[in-house]
């Protein structure tokens, strides 16, 4: 059989050559980042921001509101505190309304500065960084860290190194048992701490956030924003080249080189850049700035002040590394008219919907009514004839009081003639943030009910006072 394809020899590699063969990993060997302390703005707007974060975290389970805890998320009970507000399943709406108001506004704030987010109020951000004061505190500046990371076990290095692991370990814990205030009242939660009495639930969320926060705050760091949050993948289509982003001047930059202080680069045919590398040395992620925006950037301007600092010990005015726009450092109009460039067509169309989500919402909350009222007809037995001869409908009532006070109620039914509604008592009580289930009947004469389904209408009023009046529909069934 003949074939016009010719056959290819395949030759042995060399055993010499099949030696000095290597292997290519497809992941990148993790190497620890040592970030260096920095001083400036924007290290102290991120000191800000993790207090204010900490503070309203930690402290909110422990602020009380009518006798109660403040904020908490009750699901046994079903109920959502929110100081003076109660939410309950029903009111679900609310909740989908903040969670797109919450994506809308990190899109605005992202197409506006880019991942501001990340750099000053993304929990793993700020964990992060209250791990790096108690690794600093503890073991010292970047050169300490490094030195002590390198050197052999000892007993200084297994002390300090026990410090700060309890002291992260301590710190863990706080947050888990705070995690859990918010949804199991505090007064029981110390309760059963003090006798070790936690249910499963309580056990495995405390230790589960605390063991969450010690690993990814503690070792994996600047991992988790590489490679396991899905933001730092989708924030680019949300970029444009009028995003405020952090960016080193190359025009003003290069050539790089070290010189002595003061020397007007250009006497040197050098740019401001020194090329210290302190920029990189300040990332969190390990990154340098110089290179370009890489994704791994969570915007946190450490490199602005390191590079500010080191311009002004050189006498370079300062803004080599700054947060500015791609058209503005491509010279496509001055840094003034950056802000003016703010209002473009995606800007002004995130914050038009955020502001329509945000104010329904708001309207929503304002007008509701204090009550709500869920009516169900008893479907066991349709319709059946009393003593009296009348035709008679069963029906389940839920009264759902969701404001702070105490609620009254009369109930009364009307759409049909000689229609009347037989209850065990004339008034229902309703307590604060309470609901009560009340089973009622409504009787109809015969004549006025014919065989089918019959509109008729329940009004709920408050006794005393007009702070409800609702009407709700329901039907009557005749024989």
């Amino acid at each position: 059989m003949s074939t016009d394809k010719k056959s290819i020899p395949i030759k042995p590699v060399p055993s010499d050559k099949a030696e000095q063969a290597e292997t290519v990993s497809l992941y990148a060997e993790h190497k620890k980042i040592h970030p260096r302390h920095v001083a400036g703005l924007f290290a102290n707007l991120r000191i800000a921001m993790v207090v204010l974060t900490q503070l309203v975290y930690f402290v909110f389970p422990w602020l009380s509101w009518n006798d109660r805890q403040a904020v908490l998320f009750d699901l046994v009970n079903r109920k959502f505190y929110f100081f003076g507000i109660t939410f309950f399943p029903q009111d679900f709406i609310y909740v989908a309304a903040l969670l797109m108001m919450c994506a809308l506004g990190l899109f605005v704030w992202t197409t506006i500065a880019g991942r501001l987010w990340c750099g000053y109020a993304c929990p793993q951000t700020v964990y992060t960084e209250v791990f790096l004061w108690i690794e600093h505190w503890i073991e010292g500046d970047r050169s300490k860290r490094i030195k002590l990371d390198a050197a052999p076990m000892s007993a200084r290095k297994l002390g300090l190194k026990s410090a700060k692991h309890t002291l992260w370990i301590v710190f863990s814990l706080i947050t888990g048992f705070t995690l859990v205030t918010y949804f199991t009242p505090r007064t029981m939660l110390i309760d059963e701490l003090l006798v070790w009495d936690l249910g499963p639930w309580e056990t495995f969320w405390i230790f589960f956030y605390s063991f969450a926060t010690y690993g990814m705050a503690g070792f994996m760091r600047e991992q988790v924003c590489k490679y396991m949050c899905p933001y730092a993948r989708f924030q680019s289509v949300m970029f444009d080249a009028d995003t405020l982003i952090i960016s080193y001047d190359t025009e003003r930059g290069e050539p790089r080189g070290a010189r002595k202080k003061g020397i007007d680069p250009a006497s040197v045919n050098k740019g401001s850049c020194v090329d210290c590398g302190i920029c990189v040395q300040v990332c969190p992620t390990g990154i340098d700035i110089r290179d370009g925006l890489q994704y791994e950037c969570i915007g946190c301007a450490a490199c602005i002040d390191a590079c500010d600092e080191v311009m002004d010990k050189m006498n370079y005015p300062r803004g080599l590394i700054r947060y500015t726009t791609e058209n503005a450092l491509e010279k496509h109009y001055p840094e003034s008219q950056i802000w003016t460039r703010m209002k473009r067509p995606r800007v002004l169309m995130y914050c038009l919907v955020l502001f329509t989500v945000f104010s329904i919402a708001v309207t929503g909350l304002f007008l509701r009514q204090p009550l709500k009222v869920d009516i169900i007809r008893d479907r066991a037995s349709l319709v059946r004839e009393t003593q009296d001869g009348l035709l008679e409908n069963t029906y389940n009532i839920r009264f759902i009081n969701i404001s702070e006070n105490q609620q009254k109620l009369k109930l009364s039914v009307k759409g049909l003639p000689g229609i009347k509604l037989v209850a065990e008592r004339d008034i229902i009580d309703v307590g604060p943030t309470q609901n009560v289930l009340v089973t009622i009947n409504v009787q109809v004469p015969p004549e006025s009910a014919p065989k089918g389904s019959h509109k008729i209408e329940f009004e709920v009023k408050s006794v005393g006072d007009d702070s409800v009046d609702i009407e709700e529909h329901s039907s009557f069934i005749g024989e």
